[in-house]
């Protein structure tokens, strides 16, 4: 990814009349101590200034898409590229806004000299990265996804490069690492098709619980909510709530949901309730504290890149008009509000 500049704080006039029209998500989740956030494309920031005005008006936290991920931050050994991550954090500020970091440890998007690294310093290398990386945004970045998908669906553990050189430890060692550079940022294993009781999930649950045993800095858990229009999560209230009763902050932290291409009414309206269903869940649950959707515009997806035949998998349309999953999100912040664990 190539670096960008710091980009300035949005003050289009598309912004201004959409913050003017109608309160904006942001204010609405707020109402219910809900953060409410959007990933973001560095080099879409730069280059839209209607992408950027939507991300300053609209969203209270930011996720970088790719920006944080190691390939994009250190492409060769020792030689990082910070320009994009860093034009998102001074974005974050600039705009009033708090980071969602994404993401230190993870199988894939790994740089392609990691190969070559020999078994036995792999260890020394990642906790380099871990706090290289965490280090250079203390008190910068609210929340850190430390550990990404070390899950099979079948709740077995996922045979990665890290599993095989340095055991099931360095999971653990990750969020010691990652607390030692950021002692205030809150710490979160993420990972998807988690939002419901299942074998994945479970999982989840048996390695964040022992992890607190061990007196591990864990903080929370992410559900990254990539779900399909004609499936609502049926027991992700009760999947949240489990991770709420041992103390943890929880947070959908990529939704977006797809649907079989063309869209049409009945699609659009399914996409709608599961977007609903996803939110509520996160609403009733104390601990949860944010709710970020993975892009907000169907004009920059990453879903039909992946799901062949798939897409219209954001709340917003290719022309950034509203659709009704967006009008379903508006009307849910807009009542009432939830008293909420900080």
């Amino acid at each position: 990814m190539r670096d960008v500049a710091p980009v300035p704080a949005a003050g289009s006039a598309a912004a201004a009349r959409a913050a003017a029209a109608e309160p904006t998500l942001r204010e609405l989740a707020a109402r219910h101590g809900l953060a409410f956030g959007t990933a973001v494309d560095l080099p879409t920031l730069a280059a839209d200034a209607e992408y950027r005005a939507w991300v300053a008006a609209q969203f209270d936290t930011v996720t970088a898409e790719n920006a944080m991920k190691w390939a994009a931050l250190e492409p060769a050994r020792g030689r990082y590229e910070w320009g994009p991550a860093d034009a998102l954090v001074a974005f974050a500020q600039a705009n009033g806004q708090r980071v969602r970091g994404h993401t230190p440890v993870w199988h894939n998007q790994n740089p392609a000299w990691l190969v070559d690294v020999p078994p036995d310093e792999l260890g020394a290398v990642l906790k380099n990265h871990v706090q290289t990386t965490v280090r250079r945004y203390r008190g910068r970045i609210w929340q850190w996804d430390v550990v990404n998908e070390v899950f099979e669906d079948d709740g077995s553990p996922r045979d990665t490069v890290w599993l095989r050189a340095l055991g099931p430890g360095y999971i653990a060692d990750a969020f010691r690492w990652a607390h030692e550079a950021d002692p205030d940022a809150l710490l979160f294993y993420n990972d998807y098709e988690v939002e419901e009781v299942n074998a994945k999930s479970d999982g989840v649950h048996d390695l964040v619980r022992d992890l607190l045993r061990q007196g591990v800095p864990i903080h929370g858990v992410g559900l990254q909510g990539h779900l399909t229009a004609d499936h609502a999560p049926l027991t992700m209230r009760e999947n949240l709530g489990r991770f709420d009763a041992l103390g943890l902050r929880t947070a959908v932290t990529e939704a977006d949901v797809r649907m079989a291409l063309p869209a049409d009414p009945v699609k659009l309206q399914a996409q709608a309730n599961v977007y609903r269903t996803a939110l509520r869940a996160c609403l009733v649950t104390p601990g949860c504290l944010s709710f970020t959707v993975w892009g907000y515009t169907d004009r920059y997806s990453w879903v039909p890149g992946w799901f062949e035949g798939d897409g219209a998998a954001n709340i917003l349309d290719e022309n950034f008009a509203p659709k009704p999953a967006c009008r379903a999100l508006r009307d849910d912040l807009s009542f009432g509000g939830v008293r909420r664990r900080d």
